[in-house]
Parts: C-alpha cells; sequence; structure tokens
C-alpha cells in the first residue's frame, strides 16, 4: 500500500510544471551564473564545491516543496481520504517523505551534468555515482519539515513557511556562499544546520574520503526532530480534518 501511495503522489508531483522550474531550472541557472559570471573558469575546487552546493539547494526546496502539496491536499479532502485507509499515520509520513527522496532526484542529477557537461568538473565514475546516492539519502530530514510544515499549516502559509525555511537554511548552511566567508560566530550556527551538514557529505565524496562522524551525526539528529514533528503534525490534522 505505501508502494502505491509513493507511485501516485510522485506522479503528481512531477506533473507540475511550478515544481520542475524551481526545483531544476533555478539551481542550474544560479550554478552557471555563479561559476561563470562571479567565479573563474578555471577553479575546479570551487567549480565542484558551488556545483554541490546548488545541488543540495535543488534539493532542498524540492523537499520542502512537498509540505505545500500536503496543505492543498487537506483543504481538498485527500487527507480525510488517507485516514480511512489501514495506513497509520506512520505510514502516511513514510510514504510522503519516501516521494520526497524520489523527487530530489531530478534536482540532483540536473545540476551534476551541469557541472560535468558545462563546466567541466571531473570526478571519478564511482565519485559521481556515491554523490548522487550521498545527496538522495541525505534529503530525508528537510523532505521531514516540509510534511511537518504542510500538515500543521494553511497552504498559503506553508508556502511561505517553506519559502523561509528554503532560503534561511540554504543560506546559513553555506549552500549559496562558502561558509569560510562567514564570521566565526555565523561558521558556529552554520556547523550545527542541516544543510551543512547536508553539503559536507557531498564534500566529502569529492574529496574521495567518508563522510565525517559529526555530519552523519548532526543530519541524524535533525532527521528525528523533523521526523517527529512530522508525525505529531499529520496526527493533529487528521483529527481536524
Amino acid at each position: 500500500m505505501i508502494t502505491a501511495y509513493v507511485r501516485l503522489e510522485t506522479r503528481r508531483t512531477l506533473r507540475d510544471p511550478a515544481f520542475v522550474i524551481s526545483t531544476v531550472g533555478v539551481p542550474v541557472m544560479l550554478y552557471l551564473l555563479f561559476t561563470n559570471l562571479l567565479g573563474s573558469r578555471d577553479d575546479t575546487t570551487y567549480r565542484t564545491a558551488a556545483m554541490i552546493g546548488m545541488a543540495a539547494y535543488g534539493t532542498l526546496g524540492a523537499a520542502l516543496s512537498l509540505g505545500t502539496g500536503v496543505a492543498e491536499d487537506k483543504s481538498t479532502g485527500w487527507l480525510r481520504q488517507l485516514r480511512i485507509t489501514p495506513m497509520t499515520p506512520g505510514q502516511v509520513v513514510t510514504g510522503r517523505a519516501l516521494t520526497g527522496s524520489v523527487v530530489v532526484l531530478p534536482a540532483i542529477v540536473s545540476v551534476l551534468f551541469a557541472g560535468a557537461l558545462v563546466n567541466s568538473v571531473r570526478l571519478a565514475a564511482w565519485q559521481w555515482g556515491a554523490l548522487t546516492l550521498a545527496l538522495w539519502a541525505g534529503s530525508l530530514p528537510f523532505a521531514l519539515l516540509g510534511l511537518g510544515n504542510g500538515y500543521r499549516l494553511t497552504a498559503q502559509t506553508t508556502g511561505v513557511v517553506n519559502l523561509a525555511c528554503n532560503l534561511g537554511l540554504a543560506v546559513v548552511g553555506g549552500l549559496w556562499f562558502p561558509a569560510e566567508l562567514f564570521p566565526d560566530w555565523m561558521r558556529t550556527l552554520a556547523a550545527s544546520t542541516p544543510t551543512f551538514r547536508f553539503a559536507e557529505l557531498g564534500g566529502s565524496v569529492a574529496a574521495g574520503h567518508a563522510p565525517t562522524a559529526a555530519a552523519l551525526g548532526v543530519l541524524a539528529l535533525w532527521t528525528a526532530l523533523f521526523g517527529g514533528y512530522a508525525a505529531v503534525s499529520y496526527r493533529r490534522a487528521a483529527r481536524t480534518a
């Protein structure tokens, strides 16, 4: 039942032109802009880091956008229909989170292709595969955050809150600008954010070594927190729907 639910939600999401433009088109455009107008094409390190940062940014937006769809489902009565199925609240949240893990793939692959084909980023074959897998797996906490917002808030409010989360986490987490440029206090703050550790996963793969225990630990903690938030928000929405 969860598989069928994920398949249905994935088709619905990927058919939305606004979703494709904002999560695929915008990150690719920003990546090419930053690296070809604001940076040097000869700086391989910068082009690779920017590629990972923009792929993470697109993934973040795609994962959070699930929350807007959830909020719209509440207004159309779809959440009430799910309540009469055998699926538990945990299964519904899990299904939506898995949907997020599927729909983030176009955002990841498109930026990586731009890095390889346009900016001549060169990595070993295993690194491209491992980088895609790391960014895909690391998107889970952001999907859960988007779902929590969608189940708890109205459609209009969810869109605003998700946008604020998207921009705030991207900037503070160093996805747009390197955290090395931040003042000391902001670097300390960045290190505790899930987005900074998310990009660090990709950076570790590009550097040819395993992710640090700190990165995995911070991401695991945020995944647990956002997962609990999503489950509680769903139960609350189910009682009031």
